[in-house]
């Protein structure tokens, strides 16, 4: 391994690491595929940790519409990243940190950094070996502390924004020890119209690969259905790997099963003897089962969640979606997301709306939806259905109650209508000065303390609570007395700052500022999402409740 000072290589840094690259299009499930082969290694005994490697050149996905690149992540650090660190954190029950998140943005803005800085002393910089060093700098220091490593790179094989990071796991090869590095190629596998596998974009794919001087010890091919024994054996011999090492993903209703399938293909055994780890691995009979009995655990309970939203994509809430499936886990419920569009509640959802047991207002940005969303808190506080309502949903619940109930006809959020008398959402005050979007709000894990006697208190079984945050606009102060005045109680505090709402008149009413389906976990589902899936199934039957809505 190098040791010259400018890599700024530690040799000791991580052990084992496992590259999964993808091929033929986007979007197959890389990131599953490597999320599910660490879960299994825990489950083995060993220390996995992961990295995502994203080829834009945005420094973090903060800035990025969700239409463009499905939910921003938030993780503990405050770090703002791509939607597949929360597939990690769920998967392997780590907290990442920004580190894990490696972007082209973040390698070459520190790279022209050191360069203005001087601290190349006068080389020309340039891809290699600058940028790469860089990358793979930031891979062995995400790994430190870890038994092993899994590094997803984003995008697809051919990609002109992935090569400089491909060539880095090039070097990378020629670096390590053989029996250290693994690389992992996930490829689709195709149906022709009279029923055949197809292998011939796996082969390209592959081609394509070792053009650039990698050539995968693993292959991955994702298909409706199993792969078939001569597809298995034609991938072998056409992409030079040995069969044994050729497996399926095929699709499962549930994204938790895919480490059940895989390891009932034998990956996860393929790839401790791959990286000798097989003799330090826990017995089978002494692994951890806990996984396999959460995700397969009976749900004899069945039940719908509005979720009332802008963006008609389920990447964009994919972090709701997972934190009402761990709540039903936990409750032993099948929970059914209906989808609510807050542009068109009244034109075309009005129904959806009026069927679903609960209701979710998730968090968001600008004014579009907002009326919505607005109007879907009226219609859970009017008719006693638990309600649940997150960061601008949180929000929205305040300009709701500030005007259908205390009169403040003209009362918003000061994002939305800049020009609103009665401002009861406003800037934070340290945003005031604030220029550049991108890292800038307040994000991260925070603290908030919890009025004792309060349904907050029952939800979190604690005086306080640590939720992460991603926002800039919050209660304006001066409105909090006014807004207490008739039913509303903010029960959850940060010093002077509204945490937790909740209405004691309402069988199920509850807003948090914070995003807490960022810390839900299929064996720690969160707090106010478990208890929403409760208050549900306790009420009353949606038909009875709902005989006279008008929305």
């Amino acid at each position: 391994m190098p040791t010259d000072p400018d890599t700024g290589y530690d040799p000791s840094l991580g052990r084992k690491f496992v590259f999964v690259t993808g091929g033929v299009m986007s979007g197959l499930g890389k990131g599953i595929t490597a999320a599910s082969t660490g879960r299994l290694l825990a489950n083995a005994g060993f220390d996995v940790t992961a990295v995502k490697v994203d080829p834009y050149l945005n420094v973090d996905a903060g800035t990025m519409n969700p239409y463009e690149h499905g939910e921003v992540y938030v993780l503990k650090d405050g770090g703002e990243v791509d939607l597949d660190l929360g597939n990690y954190e769920r998967f392997l029950g780590t907290d990442m940190t920004f580190d894990h998140n490696v972007t082209t943005g973040k390698t070459y803005q520190h790279v022209i950094e050191r360069e203005r800085a001087g601290d190349y002393l006068g080389k020309t910089v340039q891809i290699i070996p600058h940028v790469t060093d860089d990358i793979k700098r930031r891979i062995r220091e995400a790994a430190e502390g870890s038994d092993v490593c899994l590094i997803e790179i984003g995008g697809t094989v051919g990609d002109i924004e992935s090569m400089p990071f491909l060539e880095a796991l090039r070097q990378f090869a020629h670096e390590e020890d053989d029996e250290d590095i693994l690389f992992t190629h996930v490829t689709l596998v195709p149906y022709s119209k009279n029923g055949e596998q197809k292998t011939k974009p796996t082969q390209h794919s592959v081609k394509e690969l070792r053009s650039i001087g990698l050539q995968p010890d693993i292959l991955v091919g994702r298909s409706e259905d199993r792969l078939d024994p001569e597809t298995k054996e034609k991938i072998a011999l056409f992409c030079d790997v040995p069969t044994d090492a050729v497996f399926s993903n095929p699709d499962v209703e549930d994204i938790y099963h895919v480490p059940l399938m895989v390891e009932d293909e034998g990956l996860d055994e393929h790839v401790m003897d791959r990286l000798g780890l097989a003799d330090e691995a826990l017995p089978k009979a002494e692994r951890s089962t806990e996984w396999r009995e959460l995700v397969t655990r009976d749900r004899d309970r069945e039940l719908d969640v509005a979720l009332v939203g802008k963006y008609a994509l389920e990447d964009a809430y994919m972090s709701i979606h997972e934190a009402l499936k761990h709540a039903g886990i936990h409750t032993e419920t099948e929970v059914n997301v209906l989808w609510v569009d807050a542009d068109e509640t009244r034109a075309e959802h009005e129904d959806r709306l009026a069927s679903a047991d609960a209701v979710v207002v998730p968090g968001g940005f600008g004014s579009r939806g907002t009326d919505g969303k607005i109007e879907a808190v009226r219609y859970a506080r009017e008719n006693d259905v638990p309600f649940l309502g997150l960061c601008l949903g949180f929000q929205m619940a305040v300009v709701e109650h500030a005007r259908n109930v205390l009169g403040l006809e003209d009362a918003h959020s000061a994002e939305i209508d800049p020009d609103t008398p009665s401002p009861v959402i406003d800037l934070l005050p340290d945003q005031y000065e604030t220029e550049d979007m991108g890292g800038t709000m307040r994000l991260g894990a925070h603290e908030t303390d919890i009025e004792p006697g309060t349904l907050a208190a029952s939800v979190y079984d604690a005086d306080a609570c640590t939720e992460r945050h991603r926002h800039r606009y919050e209660v304006n102060p001066e409105y909090i007395d006014e807004l207490e005045a008739d039913g509303l109680v903010f029960s959850g505090r940060a010093d002077n700052r509204m945490e937790i709402l909740e209405r004691p008149d309402h069988p199920f009413f509850f807003g948090t500022q914070a995003h807490p389906e960022f810390r839900s976990r299929p064996d720690r589902a969160s707090p106010p999402f478990v208890a929403l899936v409760e208050a549900a199934l306790g009420s009353t039957d949606t038909t009875e409740r709902n005989a006279d809505v008008t929305l």
